[in-house]
Parts: C-alpha cells; sequence; structure tokens
C-alpha cells in the first residue's frame, strides 16, 4: 500500500508500459475510476521538508 500519493517518474512509466494495449469496456473503466477515486481519498500527500 502507498504511503503517499507522489510516485518516481521511472514507476510512472513501468505502470504506463504494463497498461499499454489492454481493452477495457466503458463500464469497466467507470469502476475503475470510481474504485481508485475512492482509494485515493484515504492517501495523504507528502509531507514537504523545508
Amino acid at each position: 500500500m502507498r504511503q503517499y500519493r507522489e510516485l518516481s517518474d521511472m514507476t510512472k512509466q513501468k505502470i504506463s508500459q504494463a497498461m499499454k494495449g489492454k481493452s477495457k469496456s466503458l463500464t469497466h473503466k467507470e469502476n475503475i475510476s470510481n474504485g481508485l477515486k475512492d482509494y485515493w481519498k484515504t492517501i495523504p500527500n507528502k509531507p514537504q521538508t523545508k
């Protein structure tokens, strides 16, 4: 489980490559979207160090 919202650019690129070419129905996309919105509400932003 993630501790913070921010991901490194390398991690974002790996996720993007893994998801390429996988098609999903419209209802499946909507269900994924709703689930992720609820999930991200529980993950805090990384604290800013000054």
